[in-house]
Order: structure tokens, then sequence, then C-alpha cells
């Protein structure tokens, strides 16, 4: 399945993409996708659902985050060998995990504002992992049993604040709309094969990151038990799993985002984004 919500910002509705690309509305099945939704029980009995049996959406209404009320919203850094290399760091033997506030979090075409004063913006084409049930200590052989599904992010972040203003990553990653997710949450089931997606982003057009999945440093199994032997990962969290090369800060020389750029982005099988790049109060 491809679970969405659509609507304005703060008001958005629960729905799924039918066969033939159509939004249809899951209001009177599940009231909005909140992250006890995300059971493999609650999944089943959406599954078993007739798209043609509920109301169709009309237009082209905006797409929000398809997870409501996310937890935690946790992440992977350096998790693919070539980035690493292109950021001149060493490749990690454990994951390299940071938090991005859950208040970046928002649709996966809505703008991108950037801070005041930023200059150094910049773009990350990333699978997203949703949590499906509580996991703590988990295996990695029993890791995919937690997952919910997959999600497409764009992990932006801002440089001068993630690595010249001293202290965690974290300070470059959690400013406003920082957390761009979607459109879909894809069942597992649908995926398939999640180390084997392919991955791009461009900016105004321009061919910027090219990636898959398969050179992921450390898997998705792996990233799940690691992240639950150090915290309770609970339904509805979104773990982001790092990037492939090609990201502004790794050009020679950087080549960071400004307002007027257009970045679209998308992963196999979990649809695309496009976001608009605004100056702060612009």
């Amino acid at each position: 399945m491809k679970l969405l919500r659509y609507g304005p910002a703060g008001e958005e509705r629960p729905g799924l993409l039918d066969a033939d690309g159509r939004i249809r509305d899951l209001t009177a099945l599940v009231g909005d996708l909140t992250p006890e939704r995300l059971s493999p029980e609650a999944l089943a009995a959406l599954a078993a659902t007739d798209p043609a049996t509920l109301p169709l959406v009309e237009g082209s209404p905006r797409i929000g985050c398809p997870i409501a009320h996310v937890p935690k919203f946790l992440a992977i850094g350096l998790n693919y060998v070539d980035h690493a290399e292109e950021a001149g760091m060493p490749i990690p033997s454990e994951p390299v995990v940071f938090m991005k506030a859950t208040s970046c979090i928002c649709g996966p075409d809505d703008d991108t504002i950037m801070p005041p004063g930023s200059e150094k913006t910049d773009y990350e084409i990333e699978l997203g992992i949703v949590i499906g049930k509580k996991a703590n200590y988990v295996s990695e052989a029993d890791a995919l049993d937690y997952v919910a599904g997959y999600v497409c992010i764009n992990d932006v972040s801002e440089r001068a604040y993630q690595i010249e203003r001293g202290g965690t990553w974290d300070k470059g990653k959690g400013c406003d709309t920082f957390g761009p997710i979607g459109p879909w949450l894809v069942t597992k089931d649908e995926v398939g094969d999640v180390q084997a997606l392919d991955m791009w982003l461009d900016v105004n057009g321009e061919k910027r990151q090219r990636g898959s999945t398969k050179t992921m440093i450390f898997t998705v199994p792996v990233m799940v038990s690691y992240l639950s032997q150090f915290m309770t990962l609970e339904p509805g969290d979104v773990i982001t799993t790092g990037t492939p090369p090609g990201v502004g800060l790794g050009m020679k020389p950087p080549k960071y985002l400004k307002a007027g750029d257009v970045v679209t982005l998308g992963i196999e099988k979990l649809g695309a984004q496009r976001q608009e790049v605004k100056a702060y109060g612009a």
C-alpha cells in the first residue's frame, strides 16, 4: 500500500493511493495515520479494504508528511562509503547517530526556508524507515518485523550550523522545513528488496546525486537493531539512513542552495519530491 496524508498544513486527512494513482480518503476508517495505525494488524486491516469503496479525492491537494505526530526523527550519518569520502570523513565502524527535530518535518513539496543568514544550506536524498511496533534490543534477524514501511526524505542541512558552530550535528539538521517526508509511506511488502532501490536528486534540473541503497555501509536491519540497543523505537518513529555522494558540501568548490533554486528528488518505488528554496521572511 501507498499511504499518505493530504490537505493544508495542520489539517491533513488520511488517504491511500489506488492502482490508478488516485487518492482515496481513509478518514472514515482510521481518522488519521497516527503511529498506532502502523502496527502489522492495523496495516493488514487496511490492506483488506477495497480502494474502490473509498471516497475519491478530487483535484491535486497538497501532500503532507504521511505519518501524523512522529515521535522521534532519528538519523544515520556517513552511511555510504563514497559520501564519507567526499565529506573527508573516515568510514564509520559503527552507525553515526544524530537527531532531527520533529518540528522540521513538512510535506514533500513544501518550500525549503533557509534560516536567517544561511549561506550553506544543502540537500541529501535519503531512504527513510518507518517503525511499526515497539522495538528494543531486537536482533538483526528480526529487525524487519518492526518496520511498517519506507519513505523518501530530503535531509536538508545547514552545513555551517552542523560543522562550524560547535557540538553536535543536530544544530544544522533541525531548522523548520528541513525534513520533507513523503509523498507516501510505502509498506514493506510493496517495496520488496529495500537494499536495491535507485535514488536521485537534481537542482534546477542539473544532476547532483545518483545512487542506490545497495551501497549502504549499514543495512536497514543493522540500523534498526543497532538503534534499538540504545533507545526504544516506537511506532511512527522515522529513521533517515544516510545519503549517496553528490551533496553541495562535497563539490569543489562547494555548491550550496540559494533562494530560487528548485530541488527535485526521488527513490525507486517511493515517489518523488519537489521543493522551492526561499529565504527566511521572503
